[in-house]
């Protein structure tokens, strides 16, 4: 054997679970530590790992020595490695997924900071002001670009020198060899806020129920210890103002903070709220940036040039330095959950242990708080605060719930308005205020059904029906984007001879009907279709937040946490959408969603209004959502959660199993299921394989099950003893889930 310093035990960046050991050689040891990205021979090839241990002794006779080292430094800090060791074995996750998460493309890469040729005057202005008249006839080219030269101050890029004069690079060459220009390289900074400008503004007075809640968090950051704190607002409460005032504590102490808001939206207008207060201090992190602009972002973080860190839930694993505070705004929202993909994370409750590992403060705020953080708040576990009327002079908006049956009943056949909403729209308009309209739909219609067998134009792909968008004359699959463009004129399944119906409303048809009554009202629509490119949210939400539209129609996107002080109506069109799904969590999403949505109502001034469209006019959830009642649907909910023992009485596994062929799908999961239930304490309970709420996608069909249990702790390792024992076909794909957002799809 080599003679090696110590040795490495390495995880590799591709599709192995298991740690391999490599030598560490003299050279090697004084930068060889945890975290720290490595090139490793594999089969004949070089691949990219971390090494996650140092030890002394192999776990086999024959090592090959470490190829070289990626990085100088641990990319991954000891607070970071410990919070994804966590990850992986409390969500059963690969770490070599959780290091992919934690590390951008850029970072992992190791791309470069971004550079530029800059070009700057080499002679004085009189000087070249001479030769540019002396050339101007015989060398017209190299005349424009020192005149645009005599134009800047300090310099230009040279990509924006040669657009301007529409000049050869080889025209700039001949003038710097001359002296008359100096060509230098610069860095770019490729920060997404770099062009932003934002008035300052100074901290608001509080009021007592703000000064406690502050109060409270200030004595967890001067005790330097952890402490989870509940903030319970009402909607436009003021709890971004107590977030503000605790991070100006916590940069007094010299600590850092993580911010999560959970859209990207929101994102947007935090940042020009924070930017107003901390200038020059915020590294915002979110999918949407470019793989240069997450790179340089990760390193200011990492560096310590950004003490305030605000994005989406992955922002959650951001490297910042001497972390004091971590904020989760709208803690209860559904998009703080990773689904898609593993780690199927919590950042909420990801926030929570980074914080034990930390000693840090973790603030949770919500107008509508998940059960799970109201339920720990309620048994002490979190520091409970609660803001019990709105910030300023604005109060609680009116709220009226229209019975749809009966408005159908007078407009004799289907309609998206009732006659109070149009009513008040109109009012508005005349008033020169503004109204917000959320629909849970995007699209036009939500169905193209056949009259003669009943069947809707499902997708060829996924089991699940295509929604007709106008602007495209297409129907679309929202699961795969598959797509039919025109929509078909005879039902594909039967070939009938009646048309085909369009079926549902979704924002586009809402908005065009709109028009129709109203010809003269400016119309936005923010959902999944019109925010698709980069910067568009921005450009959405502040066109609507500088009067440039009177009424805002939205999806859940526009449910969140926005602030717009002239809207004084606010109308729910499907608010009972979604309450019949065969999900614990139906009730609990609904009610957050109209009591959010409606809290966009009346935050300036003028008192607001909120009118609920409903087919189900007496249903418990509505009701409390009306009423901004929190606490009354929390006793319900919570009572029927503690009889069916569901989340936060006991913990949830679904296991999700994806296959090209059902039957072949459908016996592996029976498969899993009956060795897991050998292996799991009898104490956990299996519920039996069924299709997924979603059957089929992208061709793949699927089935899950749940298991039940007070802990998951030992889901993990039956899971390896499983896998070693049960070999599933290599088309078999499982997905683990740990407390999933939605049981049913």
């Amino acid at each position: 054997m080599e003679s090696f310093a110590a040795f490495a035990s390495v995880i590799l960046d591709v599709s192995v679970d298991k740690t391999l050991d490599y030598g560490i050689t003299p050279s090697q040891l004084e930068f060889a530590k945890r975290g720290v990205r490595v090139e490793v021979p594999v089969r004949g090839h070089l691949r990219a790992g971390y090494i996650v241990d140092i030890k002394e002794t192999p776990s086999f006779k024959s090592v090959k020595p470490i190829a070289r080292l990626l990085s100088e430094a641990p990319l991954i800090s000891d607070e970071l490695f410990d919070l994804s060791l966590w990850v992986a074995r409390y969500y059963c996750a690969p770490l070599r997924d959780i290091f992919r998460m934690i590390l951008p493309p850029g970072v992992r890469k190791g791309m470069g900071e971004k550079e530029q040729l800059f070009v700057m005057r080499g002679k004085t202005r009189d000087e070249l002001i001479q030769i540019c008249m002396h050339i101007r006839e015989k060398k017209p080219a190299q005349a424009a670009i020192l005149e645009a030269m005599l134009k800047v101050k300090k310099g230009i890029l040279l990509s924006k020198l040669l657009e301007e004069t529409k000049s050869s690079r080889s025209s700039v060459q001949a003038l710097a060899k001359q002296g008359l220009l100096i060509v230098d390289v610069v860095k770019i900074d490729r920060s997404p806020l770099i062009n932003e400008e934002y008035f300052m503004t100074k901290p608001k007075a509080l009021n007592g129920d703000q000064t406690a809640a502050l109060s409270k968090i200030e004595a967890t950051l001067l005790s330097h210890a952890f402490q989870a704190h509940l903030i319970h607002g009402i909607t436009g409460s003021g709890k971004t103002e107590v977030y503000l005032q605790a991070i100006d504590v916590a940069l007094k102490l010299n600590k850092s903070t993580i911010m999560l808001v959970p859209e990207i939206s929101l994102t947007t207008q935090t940042i020009e709220r924070f930017r107003s207060r901390f200038p020059e201090k915020i590294a915002i992190l979110h999918h949407r940036l470019s793989e240069g602009e997450r790179r340089d972002e990760w390193h200011k973080i990492r560096d310590g040039q950004a003490k305030i860190v605000v994005g989406a839930r992955s922002a959650i694993f951001s490297p910042v330095v001497n972390l004091g505070l971590i904020i989760v705004d709208e803690e209860h929202e559904q998009s703080y959950k990773q689904n898609d993909i593993s780690p199927c994370y919590q950042a909420r409750d990801v926030a929570v242990m980074r914080g034990k590992l930390a000693q840090a403060a973790v603030v949770l705020g919500s107008a509508t708080p998940s059960l799970e953080s109201y339920y720990n708040a309620q048994k002490g576990k979190y520091e409970l605060s609660v803001l019990h009327k709105r910030a300023d002079v604005a109060t609680l908006p009116d709220v009226t719930i229209v019975d749809m049956k009966k408005e159908y009943d007078r407009a004799k056949g289907l309609t998206n308005f009732s006659e109070l909403l149009l009513n008040g729209i109109e009012k508005r308009q005349k008033q020169g205020e503004q109204v917000i309209l959320f629909l849970n739909r995007r699209g036009y219609h939500t169905t193209l059904l056949c009259q003669d067998c009943s069947k809707v134009v499902k997708c060829a792909h996924c089991e699940v029906p295509l929604t007709f968008h106008l602007g495209d004359n297409q129907l679309a699959c929202h699961l795969c984007g598959y797509q039919i463009s025109p929509p078909p004129k005879e039902c594909p399944s039967c070939r009938g001879s009646k048309p085909l119906k369009f079926r549902g409303a979704g924002t586009e048809q809402v908005e065009r009907a709109l028009h129709a009554i109203f010809p003269d009202i400016r119309t936005l629509r923010v959902d999944a279709d019109t925010t698709r490119h980069k910067g568009s949210h921005q450009k959405l939400l502040r066109d609507f937040g500088t009067g440039k539209a009177d009424v805002l129609i939205g999806t859940q996107m526009i449910a969140k946490g926005l602030h717009f002080p002239e809207v004084t109506l606010v109308g729910v069109l499907n608010s009972d959408s979604g309450l019949n799904i065969p999900d614990f969590r139906a009730s609990e999403t609904i009610f957050q969603l109209i009591t959010q949505v409606a809290g966009r109502s009346g935050r300036g001034v003028t008192r607001g209004e909120v009118i609920i469209q409903t087919s189900m006019p007496d249903n418990p959830t509505i009701q409390h959502a009306a009423k901004q009642d929190y606490v009354g649907f929390y006793q319900e909910e919570i009572a029927v959660r503690e009889f069916f023992s569901y989340p936060p009485f006991a913990h949830l596994a679904k296991l999700t199993f994806s296959g090209p062929q059902a039957e072949q799908t459908l016996q592996a999961a029976q498969a899993l299921r009956e060795n897991m239930i050998k292996y799991l304490p009898a104490h956990f309970e299996f519920h039996p394989v069924i299709p997924c709420g979603y059957a089929k996608i992208k061709d793949l069909y699927r089935y899950q099950f749940l298991i039940r249990g007070p802990n998951m702790n030992p889901l993990n390792q039956a899971l390896e003893k499983i896998q070693s024992l049960l070999i599933l076909p290599r088309a078999i794909k499982v997905f683990v889930d740990i407390n999933p957002s939605s049981t049913f799809f």
